[in-house]
C-alpha cells in the first residue's frame, strides 16, 4: 500500500519540472499552498458528499482523489510522506483520546 503511495509522491515531485499546460499537477503547484489547500477542501467535501451515499464506488473515487489532493498540498509545503507516515506510526498503538491530549496540552 504504501508503495503506491511513495510512487504517487515520487510522480508528484517529478511533475515540479514539467510544463504546467501538460500536467494538472504542476498547475496547482504553481498555484502554490493556498490552491492546493483549497482544492483539497474542495475534494474533502466530495468525498464526505460520497460517503454519505450508497454508491460505493464513488466513495473510492473520491477518496483517491483526496489522497492526491492531499499529496500535492503535501508537496507544495516540502512535507516528506514519509514524515506523515512516521508521525502515523509514532501514534500506533495509542489511544485517539491519549494522543490527542498529549497534543493539547500546553508546552513548558
Amino acid at each position: 500500500m504504501t508503495d503506491v503511495l511513495h510512487e504517487l509522491a515520487t510522480r508528484i515531485r517529478a511533475r515540479r519540472s514539467e510544463s504546467a499546460a501538460k500536467s494538472y499537477t504542476r498547475e496547482l503547484l504553481d498555484g502554490g499552498p493556498e490552491r492546493c489547500a483549497r482544492k483539497l477542501g474542495e475534494e474533502a467535501v466530495e468525498t464526505v458528499i460520497a460517503a454519505l451515499g450508497a454508491d460505493r464506488a464513488a466513495l473510492t473515487r473520491e477518496a483517491a482523489d483526496l489522497v492526491y489532493h492531499l499529496l500535492v498540498l503535501l508537496e507544495s509545503r516540502d512535507v516528506a510522506l514519509d514524515d506523515v507516515l512516521a508521525e502515523l506510526q509514532s501514534r500506533a498503538g495509542t489511544s485517539g483520546h491519549v494522543e490527542k491530549a498529549a497534543r493539547t496540552r500546553p508546552q513548558a
